[in-house]
């Protein structure tokens, strides 16, 4: 009998994350009888502690908050992808013992996106100055020919976003969060905002609006991916990212491909509408 592999998900709070079900449906489809894919609660000063301490039957770790950027001095290599955001949501470990760094979150949401038909943008916006938003703009980077404006509540974050465009190589223009309504004039709008943030900005939705990324999974449809296509716009929710990002972790751990997308998918909505 083969030894059982192991991957995980870690971050802090991690009771809600639903990278077991996604991953768990994924070893099913795939006849991977002996892998196990658990979560642990561990913020940054354990990190260290915990990677230390992982057998040779590891195949791979899923990172969120706040361990992205904490994990990066724990690797031997991190992907140029990872690196263009400082950023790492995915560790592979090697038969050599080397840990691998990459972002699945930047191809993820470009997938998400040319699911729905969108693949080149001539402007965008995003709401929001966190590290979404920087994954975001990443993303924009190779399909946005264009401006793109970032809706901001202060002087700090305007600087921090402007700083990652110009890291990026894309043209942000920063504007007040009391502005927000003018990103719908946009033909892509990406909402990396947490949940309740943008609710009060849904009756500001334009009769005929481009395409709503919002990034959120959980509640879902936010009032404002309601509100946008009860006006006929293309809305792209969190899930969808989330089931892309986990679909090129799969491929990556377990070295199959490609990974089942449509029973992640299902195995991700049924959770979501069991809670």
């Amino acid at each position: 009998m083969s030894p059982t592999r192991r991957a995980a998900v870690l971050g802090s709070p991690i009771a809600h994350s639903l990278s077991p079900v996604l991953h768990r449906a994924a070893y099913t489809e795939l006849g991977l009888t002996d892998w196990t894919y658990d979560r642990f609660e561990i913020d940054e000063a354990a990190l260290p502690g915990f990677v230390e301490k992982l057998g040779p039957e590891w195949a791979g770790l899923s990172l969120t908050m706040p361990l992205k950027r904490a994990m990066i001095p724990l690797l031997d290599e991190i992907s140029d992808t990872a690196a263009s955001v400082e950023a790492v949501n995915t560790v592979v470990f090697t038969p050599d013992g080397r840990r691998l760094g990459d972002n699945t979150d930047i191809p993820g949401m470009l997938a998400a996106l040319r699911e729905r038909g969108v693949r080149q943008v001539e402007r965008a916006a995003v709401l929001g100055a966190g590290a979404t938003a920087s994954s975001a703009l990443a993303a924009l980077s190779r399909i946005c020919t264009g401006e793109v404006t970032a809706y901001v509540r202060s002087d700090a974050r305007a600087e921090e976003m402007r700083g990652w465009g110009e890291r990026l190589g894309v043209t942000v223009r920063t504007a007040p969060w009391a502005d927000a309504a003018e990103a719908f004039t946009a033909p892509l709008t990406i909402a990396t905002t947490p949940a309740g943030t943008t609710d009060a900005l849904a009756t500001a939705v334009p009769d005929r609006p481009g395409t709503l990324f919002d990034v959120l999974y959980e509640p879902w449809p936010t009032a404002l991916a309601t509100a946008w296509a009860d006006h006929g716009g293309a809305v792209v929710g969190g899930l969808d990212l989330l089931v892309h990002q986990a679909v090129l972790q799969v491929e990556q751990m377990t070295g199959r491909s490609p990974a089942p997308l449509a029973a992640m998918r299902e195995a991700g909505e049924a959770a979501l509408a069991a809670r």
